[in-house]
């Protein structure tokens, strides 16, 4: 005597086993609060806590000294101009790589995402080779009274080299998404090139373009090896942050070392938090989820 099998489509709704493809919620919640712990949270107490071994006075001597603003200036306006230009540059990169079609597409896709794979310190040399009084494009540079290597220019410059994937990597994807219609619609009603991309366009990638200006700005912040070679290490002129603090650490000023590098995370950490309430809102005016 056989007994009939319900289908699991029949099954009585209270019986029904819900299944997911990774383990239930709790489980996956204590792993990822395990690893956020393990990886961020712990190192980022570390540093406050050596940093609380100073005084307020000595914390503020140590932060404020005239060398170290120098070198915020420099980290920090380089870093912006660097990813203020890097969303430029990746949106005109992303838009030839999706819109267009030419020989050397897939070598020149490629060719994008070099800095991720390439060695800081490569970069920083082969930027100081080429860039420098004797280098190949330097050496035609400097006659005319212009000098990148070893200035401010220069930390731009590598900072818009290790930057621009970010962009391109982002906003590249949303406008493989991006539906042609809406472009071809607009035209056809009228609207000129630049009212179609302002206002079908521009929309739809805006939250791609600040993500990727937020990525390339925080990589820029951070960065050290591919600078430490094309800046110079001019104290006053072109010494970064990074720089500072690794000369900190030589000289075992470990207190001053972590204090420095903590106004350093607390201003990116406030920046890159505007930077993501303006993605926030710029998706609740484009109408898309948060």
């Amino acid at each position: 005597m056989h007994t009939a099998t319900l289908p699991a489509s029949t099954a009585p709704a209270g019986r029904r086993a819900t299944r997911r493809v990774l383990p239930g919620f709790h489980l996956t919640l204590g792993y990822t609060l395990f690893y956020l712990f393990l990886i961020v949270l712990i190192p980022l107490s570390a540093l406050l806590f050596k940093t609380f071994s100073l005084t307020w006075v000595q914390f503020v001597e140590a932060v404020t000294s005239p060398r170290v603003m120098a070198s915020y200036r420099l980290t920090f306006g380089a870093s912006l101009i660097a990813a203020v230009v890097n969303v430029f540059a990746g949106l005109l990169v992303a838009w030839v790589l999706v819109r267009y079609e030419f020989p050397g597409k897939k070598i020149a896709d490629a060719l994008v995402d070099l800095p991720f794979a390439l060695p800081t310190a490569v970069a920083g040399i082969s930027l100081t080779a080429l860039l420098a009084g004797n280098g190949w494009i330097g050496q035609y540079l400097e006659p005319l009274g212009i000098q990148l290597a070893f200035q401010p220019a220069g930390v731009v410059i590598a900072l818009i080299f290790i930057g621009l994937p970010f962009v391109v990597r982002t906003v590249q994807p949303v406008l493989e998404d991006a539906e042609k219609e809406l472009e071809e619609a607009a035209m056809c009603l009228g609207a000129t090139r630049w009212q179609t991309f302002a206002r079908v366009i521009l929309p739809t990638i805006g939250p791609a373009l600040l993500t990727g200006f937020a990525m390339a700005f925080a990589r820029a912040v951070g960065e050290y090896g591919s600078v430490i070679f094309i800046a110079g290490n001019v104290p006053m002129v072109s010494e970064i942050t990074p720089l500072i603090i690794i000369g900190k650490l030589e000289q075992y000023d470990y207190a001053g070392a972590t204090a420095v590098a903590s106004v350093m995370l607390g201003i990116s950490f406030v920046l890159l938090l505007i930077i993501n309430g303006l993605q926030a809102w710029q998706r609740r005016r484009s109408g898309a989820p948060a």
